[in-house]
Formats: structure tokens, sequence, C-alpha cells
């Protein structure tokens, strides 16, 4: 199930006795933990009826003794876990008493008890027998981070369902800037909303001016001009990062670049260019740059440039370097590389 669909079960009083909330993209997690917190009971039945641990505070004893009480005055209580990855879960070797409480309530907990386990960051180890049971028992869902071609879709689609509108070009802007990050994304755009009429279309200008993003200097705008490789325009840019280091770190120019790259690369494999949109994810107004990319650097020099933000990425953290060099002349460095 998505996030959505356990959403609309809970709206409709469908509830599961245990949810185990876990994967690395934290978002949906929040999403799905927050909505059961603030919506799942009226403001009387929490009083007495919900119960919010966190995973570094408490013990599956602790959690289990509250779960296993029953309401009072209500149909059902609410037990939530948040940062359930830092929860000592105990041995799951079935061998102690310890492992042997833990498994029973997990293979027939209380239905008047909501269990919500909120684990971050990571996956749950599928071997446990905790899962195997809660599977069985509750509603496991896994909240895997979106792939970098899924963000312009997930931007527009977060935004037509707040009742507003943005252009391909503005959604592609925010990809680039953002990164995966959805609670991030999800902030921005909350934030530009509040500055914008729903009668008006988000455009680039707007993302540069609400989200802090300078019009000319930008990561979008650099991969433009390492495209055609015009040595200025990328040293004025790189300037500009360096002198604002928080607004633009090292790490997501990196990131952003290795992408471009590695794209540029996947394109100059696609047998059909009329294909080219689809098959690396992008707006199909991309592609254009893609083309004059592909004809300043061949696949030999393409292999080259991704080598090197391997090579500058181990540096930036301090891997094979002096330690004497910033990080803006690293990325001063990398770029004079890249573009002769």
């Amino acid at each position: 199930m998505t996030a959505s669909e356990i959403i609309k079960d809970i709206k409709a009083r469908k509830f599961k006795p245990v949810y185990l909330l876990h994967g690395e993209e934290s978002y949906y997690i929040d999403q799905v933990t927050d909505f059961i917190e603030d919506k799942l009971l009226n403001d009387a039945e929490k009083g007495f009826n919900q119960t919010v641990l966190y995973g570094k505070d408490t013990d599956m004893a602790t959690v289990l003794g509250a779960a296993k009480r029953y309401p009072m005055m209500s149909d059902y209580q609410v037990v939530i876990v948040k940062e359930a990855q830092d929860l000592k879960w105990g041995k799951d070797d079935g061998g102690s008493k310890e492992a042997e409480f833990v498994l029973s309530y997990f293979e027939k907990p209380l239905p008047s008890t909501i269990l919500v386990l909120a684990f971050k960051y990571a996956n749950f180890d599928k071997r446990k027998k905790i899962y195997k049971a809660i599977s069985k028992s509750g509603l496991i869902f896994q909240s895997d981070p979106v792939r970098d071609y899924k963000l312009v879709p997930w931007i527009e689609e977060f935004i037509k369902e707040k009742g507003y509108k943005i252009d391909q070009q503005a959604s592609a802007l925010m990809a680039e800037y953002l990164g995966t990050d959805l609670s991030k994304i999800a902030n921005e755009i909350e934030k530009l909303m509040l500055n914008v009429p729903k009668d008006v279309t988000i455009n680039a200008d707007l993302v540069q001016k609400n989200i802090g993003i300078s019009k000319e200097y930008n990561v979008f705008e650099l991969q433009k001009a390492l495209a055609i490789r015009d040595v200025l325009k990328c040293n004025k840019i790189i300037n500009y990062f360096s002198s604002n280091p928080k607004a633009n770190p090292t790490v997501m120019v990196l990131a952003n670049l290795g992408g471009y790259f590695t794209k540029l690369l996947k394109y100059h494999y696609i047998p059909n260019k009329a294909d080219a949109a689809s098959a690396l994810g992008v707006p199909p107004f991309f592609i254009k740059d893609y083309e004059v990319a592909a004809r300043n650097y061949n696949t030999g020099k393409v292999f080259q440039v991704v080598s090197l933000l391997r090579e500058y990425d181990l540096k930036s953290k301090g891997l094979d370097s002096s330690g004497n060099v910033t990080d803006g002349e690293l990325l001063k460095e990398l770029v004079f590389k890249i573009v002769h």
C-alpha cells in the first residue's frame, strides 16, 4: 500500500493493530505517523488513550506494556514509537523469554491498540521473526527514496494536490537544486505557496526568488555552462558557490554534476535520440542541452569526467587530499579539468 492508501483506510476507520513504517525516505513515514497522531483519536480521547514514545528513550518492554493496556472511554488506544530504529528490540532468536514475550505480542496483538513503529532512515531486517509476525497480523509499509528521474513528476503532483500549477522548467529547477530529500522539497514548496496566489503558475523566476536560488549562479546554470564549455561563466558560478557555501554545499554540487554527466553518458548510447527524454527521465525541453553537451563531450571524455567527479568527491571528504585545500578551490580545479 502507498502512504495515501494507508491514510485513506485510516480515514475510513479501517485500522490495523500494528503499523511498521520503515525505509530510507522519512517523508512518507512522518506523513502516516503524523496523521495517526493528529487525526485517529479526537481531543477528548487523546488524554487517556494516546502514548508517544521515542526509541532512544524507551525499550520494548515499556512499548508492549503500553500496548497491552485497554482503552478508556474509547474504542481504541494509540501507541506511537518515533525513531523506532533506536529502540532496543531484544534478541530475535526465539530462545529467550524476552524474545518469546516480544514475538508473542506481534503474533497476536491487542485489537483495541493501534501500535505504530516509525523505523526511519533504514530498512527493517526482513529476516527477523518480528517482521514476519507483523506482516501477518498488521501492516508493513516500506518508504524507499524517490529516484532522481521521478522527482519532477513528484513535485508536479505534490503541487497539483495543493491546488497550484507549476511549469516544467520550474519543477526541474527545484529537482536539480533541492535534491532527493522529499521532506526538504515539501517544506520549500509549502513556503513558496505562501507567497504565490493559486491562480498564478509557478515559474522558474518565482522558484529562484522564493527558494533562495540565484537566478544566474546555481547548479542548473553550471550544468549549462559546462555543456557549452563556457569557462568564464563556469568560473563565475564557482566563485559564487565559494562565497555562499551554505547555500551551495559541495556535496550537493558534485551529486548534481554526477547525475548530469551520467545521463549524458547514457544519452550517447541511446540508439533513437527521439526517445531520449523518456530514456533519461527528463523533460523534453532539456534534450537540446544534452545534444549540445554530447557534441562537446565524446564518450571517452564523459567517462573521464565521471571518474574526476568520483575523485573530487573523495577529496571533498578529506580522502586522498592534502587537507589544506578549500571546497571552492577543489571545485575550481575540477571544473578546469572538465572543460579542458
